[in-house]
């Protein structure tokens, strides 16, 4: 018979194919450094409160040192007969040390100890990501920067609306990047606290010192009831809540990239490095990267479906079920860092046709709400100044001309109030330099905003 850590209670071996089943090591194996670097922390806290002898305890510190420094030179490898990570490195130290490492589990179980892996995996992981936006973001910052006065049409219902700037479009993303991180930020926060202790569900009957355990893995404290302790995923859920939050917006500024990359728009001409082609028409140009993060966004949300339903149902405190939690939120990491790098490739390198953009403010009419404000200054009603300014765009749609190509003799058969004057007043420069209240897009206004974010 085969002996699992807790086969004292069976007298058969586990079925082969339900040992299989019931394994997550394949997958959570790539926990390790947290595993290991919490069962040092817990190891020199039973030292501390003279649980066991110092001397077991240097034993177990080094041996688990040992194991950490063979798995990532690639000189361990793991046995695909263990149950799980917690259950390879306690086997794995036992068969290095010998009966001091059978007491490194003193005063804990493998509730409480996944618990704290899963913790600090994700405030590991989730700090890597918050940089790479952080890096995503600055690029975005550096393209508004360099066109405050790149002038291109603003959009409602995927028409031309009013005329804006590159740089405060850009200004749209970098404030949700902004909240991206601060939610991610705050997943981190609430995921950093160690549950180290809670035991099985009741907590131990030995005198643990549980802060010195959070203090010495950088937590920021305890958890304060050892049924939520291990029965907890909310911090996974969250994490992937937030992952979530940020593939809509990068699914958002995808979809802008890919419109604008078209022939149809001709915005942008995306970087050959970060473009495929087509296997039959030479001409193409595809904006993969955009496409692809596009996709990958729903496999994101699929992470946080799968967490929510995972954890809807389970009574306190552990059930096996929460083992699917890990993959879930593996996956959510994995795609999070495969889609930036390239993504922020594909922004850094991106050209921008300021031309095209220009014309495309003018040639839209986005200047007519102003014509209408123009034309207020001058003391008509607004609901009267709509009116004219919507028949002036008629008759230019039936002239194939722009509101600054009429004449002003035709101005004036609409409003004898219109003056030289207006010409000056539709300009895309006028219109957009005019708004400089607090969050709108004359440059002066977006500049400052861009040197607050320094």
């Amino acid at each position: 018979m085969s002996q699992k850590m807790w086969a004292g209670r069976f007298s058969k071996d586990t079925d082969a194919a339900v040992n299989d089943y019931n394994s997550s090591l394949p997958f959570d194996c790539r926990m390790y450094r947290q595993d290991i670097e919490g069962s040092i922390a817990h190891c020199k806290m039973l030292v501390r409160q003279n649980i066991i002898p110092s001397i077991d305890g240097d034993k177990i510190v080094d041996g688990l040192k040992s194991i950490l420094a063979d798995i990532e030179s690639g000189k361990l490898t793991f046995d695909s007969d263990a149950e799980d990570i917690h259950m390879f490195v306690e086997a794995e130290l036992t068969k290095r040390i010998g009966e001091p490492g059978k007491k490194l589990h003193t005063g804990r179980s493998r509730n409480d100890q996944v618990a704290l892996d899963q913790r600090l995996y994700i405030r590991d992981e989730a700090r890597e990501i918050s940089k790479e936006i952080s890096t995503l973001r600055a690029a975005l910052i550096d393209i508004a920067k360099n066109n405050l006065t790149t002038y291109m049409p603003g959009y409602t219902h995927l028409q031309r609306a009013q005329p804006i700037t590159l740089a405060h479009h850009m200004c749209a993303y970098i404030e949700m990047f902004g909240r991206d991180i601060e939610r991610i930020d705050a997943a981190v926060k609430r995921a950093n606290i160690s549950p180290l202790g809670s035991g099985a569900l009741a907590g131990t009957t030995y005198p643990l010192d549980r802060e010195y355990v959070a203090r010495k893995l950088e937590m920021d404290g305890i958890t304060m009831n050892s049924l939520d302790g291990v029965a907890d995923r909310d911090f996974a859920i969250e994490f992937a809540s937030a992952a979530s939050m940020f593939m809509l917006h990068l699914s958002r500024l995808s979809e802008e990239i890919i419109l604008w990359a078209s022939q149809e728009f001709k915005f942008v001409e995306l970087d050959d490095a970060y473009s495929t082609g087509s296997s039959m028409m030479p001409q193409k140009k595809n904006p993969d990267v955009a496409e692809l993060t596009r996709g990958k966004t729903g496999r994101v949300y699929g992470d946080l479906i799968s967490l929510l339903v995972q954890m809807k149902g389970l009574p306190l405190t552990y059930n096996k079920d929460m083992q699917e939690v890990q993959e879930a939120v593996f996956d959510c990491v994995d795609t999070l860092k495969a889609v930036l790098p390239p993504f922020t490739g594909m922004i850094k390198t991106m050209k921008f046709n300021a031309d095209k953009m220009h014309d495309a403010a003018l040639g839209g009419f986005t200047n007519a709400t102003d014509l209408a404000d123009y034309l207020v200054r001058k003391g008509v009603p607004f609901r009267s100044t709509h009116e004219i300014s919507g028949k002036l765009v008629h008759y230019c749609i039936d002239k194939g001309i722009s509101l600054l190509d009429v004449d002003l003799a035709t101005f004036k058969t609409f409003s004898p109030l219109i003056e030289d004057d207006v010409y000056d007043a539709l300009s895309l420069e006028t219109c957009v330099n005019k708004r400089t209240i607090p969050g709108a897009p004359a440059p002066e206004t977006v500049k400052k905003y861009l040197d607050s974010l320094e």
